[in-house]
């Protein structure tokens, strides 16, 4: 992914390449959050379910991959009508601005705190959505990442509104999901992420070059969503 950073509304490519690369996004950013889950699921299987915690995690996996191929077809579907819309110079950066403020309210409102309740939950969640079995461990890890989705689109649309190939804002995403997770104080994380967020919208609409690590499209359109930009 190194060179590939276009700024807010990067090409996605091809949907095979797109979607090869978002699993491994997804992989590297959501696991270290997830590991708990995973880890107490193991031990509550353990001598019942020899290997059903790797198909735990390939059923979350499978509900993020779902979300990664819908998001390309929305942008498709962007693209398809509006064009270059999304260029930098036309609406790109408004609409940049708009999701990250959009991502800010949605961190303070109850779907978000009802769906990060289940993921900082773990015990509560394996205990009333356990399956035994392969199979079962597929559900339940397709449905803790249902959870996880509805906790964190927002933050992975501000990835896109940042820069999708950028390894410096998909750390910092990652980063944000992990300390909302895992750190005790929920409020005081959710809090503080809203505030980064608005304040990073803020900084994309008045002054984007002040914004660290944004590349700013300097070439009329060129960051904008054009699927044919990318892959093999």
């Amino acid at each position: 992914m190194q060179g590939m950073d276009n700024g807010p509304w990067s090409g996605l490519g091809t949907l095979g390449w797109f979607t090869g690369v978002w699993v491994v996004m997804m992989a590297a950013m959501m696991f270290p959050s997830v590991a708990p889950t995973v880890a107490l699921y193991s031990r509550m299987g353990r001598g019942r379910q020899r290997g059903t915690p790797l198909v735990f995690a390939a059923g979350y996996l499978v509900t993020w991959t779902a979300a990664g191929v819908a998001a390309f077809v929305l942008a498709a579907a962007v693209a398809g009508i509006a064009g270059d819309v999304l260029a930098w110079d036309r609406a790109g950066r408004w609409v940049a601005g708009a999701t990250l403020a959009l991502a800010a309210v949605y961190e303070l409102t109850p779907l978000k705190d009802a769906c990060l309740g289940k993921c900082r939950s773990p015990l509560g969640f394996l205990v009333g959505a356990w399956r035994d079995g392969r199979w079962g461990a597929l559900q339940m890890g397709a449905k803790h990442g249902a959870w996880c989705v509805g906790c964190c689109w927002a933050l992975m649309a501000s990835l896109f509104a940042l820069g999708l190939m950028s390894l410096v804002w998909m750390a910092f995403v990652a980063a944000l999901i992990t300390a909302e997770k895992t750190l005790p104080w929920r409020q005081v994380a959710t809090r503080a992420t809203a505030a980064i967020l608005l304040g990073l919208g803020i900084l994309v609409l008045a002054w984007p070059t002040a914004v660290p690590a944004l590349t700013v499209p300097s070439d009329h359109g060129g960051s904008h969503m054009q699927m044919d930009r990318m892959g093999p």
